[in-house]
């Protein structure tokens, strides 16, 4: 039996194409324009015109869907990151992730949001910490030091750091009108000798 309208029938269609990507999309939409706390699945359901319970049927609530939108960020991340030549490359990868990819990057790294002891996520992020940790054991100790832990907290440090502050406008003046990789690459320069040679 079909759910599909027809004429003088004002049911909505339960499904239309790919209603999860569907939901998905607008809950990026609007996280990029007024953030995390402007999300509603009343709201993302209205935008795709459909029943108000058909997010929660993909979703179950607001904080699944958060969910399943910073896995998806980790392992865009992950792919990302594994394709650097090198950790500066790495870095400018993350930089460029954040710049493409501003809805993820916000939700991705705000646990207090996101489902404890979701597998899809943990599996995601452990990708992209295993992608940097690669990218920072490449590295020679004589250019990153002996240990390779604290220099991936500074090579992740320096990245994220730089991520945020450009994508809340605070690097504005600092940056002006150069290709923001092109500065992170001088600054990873700063930080990582060999790797940046």
């Amino acid at each position: 039996m079909s759910t599909a309208k027809t004429s003088g029938d004002s049911r909505r269609p339960y499904h239309h194409g790919d209603l999860r990507r569907a939901i998905l999309t607008a809950a990026l939409d609007v996280i990029a324009a007024d953030g995390p706390s402007g999300l509603s699945l009343r709201d993302l359901a209205r935008r795709a015109g459909v029943s108000h319970a058909a997010p929660a049927h993909h979703f179950k609530d607001r904080t699944g869907l958060l969910t399943v939108i910073a896995a998806e960020g980790f392992g865009l991340l992950a792919g990302a990151i594994g394709e650097a030549a090198d950790l500066k490359d790495a870095g400018v990868r993350y930089v460029r992730f954040a710049r493409e990819h501003p809805a993820h990057f916000q939700v991705m790294f705000a646990p207090e949001l996101l489902r404890d002891g979701d597998l899809e996520l943990a599996t995601a992020r452990a990708l992209a910490t295993d992608a940097l940790r690669h990218a920072v054991s490449a590295v020679p100790p004589e250019g990153r030091g002996a240990d390779a832990r604290l220099a991936g907290v500074a090579a992740w440090s320096l990245a994220h750091g730089f991520a945020t502050l450009l994508l809340g406008h605070n690097l504005d003046g600092a940056v002006g009108e150069r290709d923001p990789e092109e500065v992170f690459r001088v600054l990873a320069s700063m930080l990582f000798r060999v790797a940046a040679d």
